[in-house]
């Protein structure tokens, strides 16, 4: 399986898009900061999509990373979105 992951990176309010083989390893070099991109942003899964085929999964990333993918991604976890704001100012 492959997979197409979300990180709300919490200290720059920004969303990360990468895509793995195995999740549970990628999130895990993630949350100990052994990932540069993320590093010391505190970042938080928030949505993950599973493929059979890592070309599928490739082809979604590319896509997510567009600006139109990034509108219909904001789109599609919106509510979550409004939540974590909502959790950070109480």
């Amino acid at each position: 399986m492959f997979y197409v992951y979300i990180l709300h990176l919490t200290k720059t309010n920004q969303l990360y898009t990468g895509s793995t083989s195995n999740l549970k390893v990628r999130i895990n070099q993630h949350a100990s900061n052994k990932v540069i991109s993320t590093k010391r942003k505190e970042p938080v899964l928030v949505h993950y999509e599973v493929y059979k085929c890592k070309s599928d999964a490739q082809r979604r990333e590319r896509f997510l990373k567009t600006s139109e993918g990034k509108r219909l991604l904001r789109q599609q976890i919106r509510d979550l979105l409004i939540e974590i704001k909502y959790s950070e100012i109480v």
